[in-house]
């Protein structure tokens, strides 16, 4: 595909009356076109398009539709009958009454080709620019940090399920890619077992039966991967999504022993960190947070705050669901600075909040991080009735800790924990604490750490 040759930059006349005729005092995307302009312009996405072949749809123009689209949730369908029906979207478009719009399908493959390219943000960046030109953003002002969490697109379905499912979307991948080979590596019967999805509405009844099923998926599964590992010719087969998505599942599902196949119980399985629960979606992952538990990923969305400027949303980022939101500061302030976009007060809430990401946002950016520190959670603090750590008085420059019943701690030393970051540990006088009356309601141990 190519760029289009024509460019116009001004509304049509006869759209521009329909739509004042229609919206006397203006709507939303009227006012975003008045005051921001044409936002995409063809030549931000030249990169994306060949320089031959025949025209495309105006990538300007279906970035723009992009916009709308989320502002509206609308589907490829209802977003494509929009510019073709409706006044506004295509006074907001710059085009003319009569313009027919596009099939949806277009707008499909403009997204695919976006995130193919890695230029999904180029629609975000271009507005932020624009809004900052127009001083519609505070300079080191204030911006506000909080996570949501995203739901995996794929189906939940339960462990039988999963890895049926799995060696099914395998071996339809490898139906396309190597159908010759895969014809003389699987038997008739499996091609039935797995010629449909893999539903529980298909599983036998009995609980043997069905772990008997699981079983047999199991040694179908292992037999496909010895078969691709052995044959010298598959070896660019080992690394394809499909293939190393099902050889992951199956360390995760299922163990050889005696050269038998063996199905993972409880204990032995992988953390939900770990735990691929879709080949469709294989990074969504298992988390809790408050009380909800979900599989899939966590938005980390930064937005503007100051109370004379419009609140808008400057930065995205997305992780799977168990990475922990205080490990998300760096990247986030790193992000903004590239864009020209740190703010003067990042307000977040306590999941943020440690002392590293206080001081490093202060010294390396300039930023300071306002949210409520973790609380204590300690048995003494959850109690209120123990010696927790508020009640001990530290004294930095003499490397002493001084208890509540005013005894000074015997050593101080520190280390390098595993994740990198420095641990202090104190310890008192052993003979000391244990004749210390309330010792009880300080440590369940000779030894305070």
């Amino acid at each position: 595909m190519s760029l289009p040759y024509d460019k116009k930059t001004t509304i049509p006349e006869q759209t521009v009356k329909y739509a004042h005729a229609a919206f006397p005092k203006g709507n939303k995307y009227m006012t975003l076109r008045d005051e921001l302009g044409e936002i995409f312009d063809d030549e931000q996405f030249s990169d994306l398009f060949s320089w031959k072949g025949a025209t495309a749809a105006s990538p300007g123009m279906l970035a723009m539709v992009c916009v709308m689209q989320f502002m509206e949730n609308l589907s490829d369908k209802q977003a494509a009958e929009a510019v073709r029906a409706r006044i506004d979207w295509k006074y907001a478009l710059g085009l003319e009454m009569e313009n027919p719009g596009f099939d949806s399908s277009v707008l499909t493959n403009f997204r695919v080709r976006l995130v193919a390219n890695g230029a999904e943000e180029r629609l975000l960046n271009r507005l932020l620019a624009l809004c900052n030109e127009k001083n519609l953003i505070k300079r080191r002002g204030r911006q506000r940090t909080d996570s949501t969490h995203v739901i995996m697109a794929a189906r939940e379905v339960n462990r039988l399920e999963l890895v049926g499912e799995t060696l099914r979307f395998c071996l339809e991948d490898l139906a396309e890619i190597a159908t010759d080979w895969l014809r003389n590596q699987v038997s008739p019967e499996a091609l039935r077992r797995y010629g449909h999805r893999i539903e529980q509405a298909r599983f036998p009844e009995t609980k043997a039966d069905q772990d008997t099923l699981c079983l047999t998926m199991g040694k179908d599964g292992y037999d496909l991967l010895a078969a691709l590992y052995t044959d010298a010719k598959m070896v660019d087969l080992r690394s394809y999504p499909s293939v190393e998505i099902l050889r992951q599942v199956w360390v995760q599902q299922f163990y050889l022993e005696d050269e038998a196949v063996h199905w993972r119980k409880a204990g032995n399985l992988p953390s939900g960190a770990l735990m691929i629960n879709s080949p469709q979606d294989a990074e969504a992952r298992y988390s809790e947070k408050q009380g909800h538990s979900w599989i899939g990923y966590k938005d980390h969305v930064t937005e503007t705050c100051d109370a004379e400027f419009p609140h808008l949303i400057v930065n995205v980022e997305t992780t799977p669901a168990p990475v922990p939101d205080c490990v998300m500061i760096a990247p986030i302030h790193e992000s903004l600075a590239q864009k020209d976009l740190l703010p003067g007060e990042h307000v977040v809430d306590g999941g943020y909040v440690d002392i590293d990401n206080t001081v490093t946002s202060r010294d390396l950016h300039q930023v300071t991080l306002i949210g409520p520190m973790r609380q204590d959670s300690s048995w003494q603090a959850r109690q209120q009735t123990g010696h927790d750590l508020s009640r001990f008085q530290v004294d930095w420059a003499a490397q002493q800790v001084t208890c509540p019943q005013g005894k000074p701690s015997r050593e101080w030393f520190s280390r390098i924990d595993a994740s990198g970051k420095e641990e202090i540990t104190v310890r008192f006088d052993k003979k000391v604490c244990a004749d210390c009356p309330t010792r009880a309601q300080c440590t369940l141990s000779l030894i305070h750490i």
